[in-house]
């Protein structure tokens, strides 16, 4: 079988400059979570492909295997890499993943079965669930030999530059103290995934975008920012976000997910709007927003674009968010939604159940606030607890009970029942089935969602623990 059919990316090198003779082979793998109209190849798996390719002694392979797809099974990405590795000598290869709470459990078994198939290259480790873990990373994945904590692409390219122990900041040896630090990164001398060509515009003309990096804020629940520290934005070149929104208009982009974490509180987020509306760019703009942050420049230079914002707002009740860390001035919230309603401009709340302090009713309470104001549409997602983060830290301090699979959705607490949250996820579930044409009461969604069964597998790789 050609298990290239099962990747996004073909296994030979990447396009780059003319390269040394004496070189080193990395192999970056990434676990995709992927959705119909994605690229193929993810915008942080590119931007390390990026940053790689930009040296010249490396030899760089890519792997990109869905993780929610048919054909994502361990043995084939095995071989796979074994393909990739076999005319390198074991000294010079190395293997790179990228460690995602839905791909788990495929890392794990990969790593047990490469070792197995006699694979003596080097295996490094990063990703959201090793920057996250405080300690025990050998323990975590033991037939790794380097980890990164952090934004990955100028450790990784120093440490697959060389088979040298080196110290760099944020990569942890297996065998020596782990000092728990994180990489740094100076984003404004990244080069772009998109004007290098390494990632490129899909027929659906959907793409996936960034601007910057990092949360000034500390939501208990959440892994945008730093493990133990606040994270600060850090935004990315002024000429390359020009260029990358220039290149997108050029070709006829129609759809840009931005993906930074709180767009309106960046720098540059007004003219980052303007150029687009310069440049006459009719595709959509989704934009994850704080409501509490919104200026009317900003809602002015939005009004003149196809945009979509999307605000993060979890809860309405006070001691629910204080809980998590997630304070929110409900007072400015009502106003920046009218302010969005008056000017036309779509948007979308999403809120949060399996909270602390929640209850059946103080959701359906969330909700109904919601509803009153018009919210076009309004999604509903159960609480994960991710590695790192201070709820996941805390979780018997509320009583929190989750799922033992790879996602672990909390299901029960001090507060709610199991069925409490049964019926809270079948009005999420009643949410997505009318989204922009939403019942106007809760009374009205709560009958919407009678009789529906919830689809766990929206959230999960594997719901069967949960579906009884």
């Amino acid at each position: 079988m050609d298990t290239r059919r099962r990747i996004s990316l073909p296994l030979h090198p990447l396009p780059s400059p003319q390269r040394a003779t004496e070189h080193r082979r990395v192999v970056l793998v990434d676990f995709h979570w992927t959705r119909d109209k994605d690229p193929r190849v993810p915008l942080g798996h590119a931007s390390l492909l990026a940053a790689l390719t930009a040296q010249l002694t490396l030899d760089v392979r890519s792997l990109v295997i869905p993780v929610n797809r048919p054909g994502s099974d361990a043995s084939s990405v095995v071989r796979s890499i074994l393909a990739a590795t076999r005319d390198s000598a074991p000294s010079t290869v190395d293997v790179a993943f990228g460690a995602y709470v839905w791909g788990e459990s495929l890392l794990r078994d990969v790593l047990r079965r490469l070792r197995s198939a006699g694979f003596r290259g080097r295996i490094i480790v990063g990703g959201p669930q090793v920057s996250y873990a405080s300690e025990g990373l050998e323990q975590l994945y033991p037939e790794a030999d380097a980890f990164i904590r952090g934004y990955g692409e100028h450790a990784l390219t120093e440490l697959a530059s060389t088979a040298e122990r080196r110290d760099i900041p944020g990569v942890h040896l297996r065998g020596e103290l782990d000092r728990g630090a994180q990489a740094k990164v100076d984003l404004e001398s990244l080069p772009s995934p998109w004007l290098g060509s390494i990632v490129n515009v899909p027929a659906s003309g959907f793409v996936r975008w960034e601007t910057q990096r990092g949360c000034p804020f500390r939501c208990a629940f959440c892994q945008h920012r730093e493990a133990g520290a606040r994270l600060p934005r850090r935004t990315l070149s002024r000429t390359r976000i020009q260029e990358e929104i220039d290149m997108f208009c050029d070709l006829g982009v129609t759809d840009i997910a931005v993906l930074d974490p709180i767009f309106n509180l960046g720098p540059h987020a007004v003219e980052v709007l303007e150029r687009f509306a310069t440049r006459g760019f009719r595709g959509r703009l989704s934009l994850q927003c704080r409501a509490e942050g919104m200026r009317p420049e900003f809602l002015d230079a939005a009004a003149q674009l196809n945009v979509c914002l999307e605000f993060g707002l979890q809860t309405i009740h006070e001691d629910e968010g204080r809980a998590v860390d997630r304070r929110n001035d409900i007072a400015r919230v009502d106003r920046t939604l009218a302010a969005v309603r008056e000017r036309g401009i779509a948007h979308e709340v999403s809120l949060i159940f399996g909270l602390p302090h929640q209850t059946l009713a103080s959701f359906q309470e969330s909700v109904d606030w919601c509803l009153e104001r018009r919210v076009p549409v309004l999604k509903a997602f159960p609480l994960l607890l991710l590695r790192g983060t201070a709820l996941e830290r805390d979780r018997a301090r509320w009583g929190l009970c989750a799922t033992d699979g790879e996602m672990p959705l909390v299901t029960h607490s001090n507060t709610f029942t199991h069925e409490d949250w049964r019926q809270m996820a079948r009005l999420s579930d009643a949410l997505r089935l009318t989204e922009g044409n939403h019942p106007t009461t809760i009374e009205a969604l709560v009958a919407r969602s009678a009789g529906l069964e919830p689809d766990l597998f929206r959230w999960l790789p594997d719901a069967n623990e949960v579906a009884a």
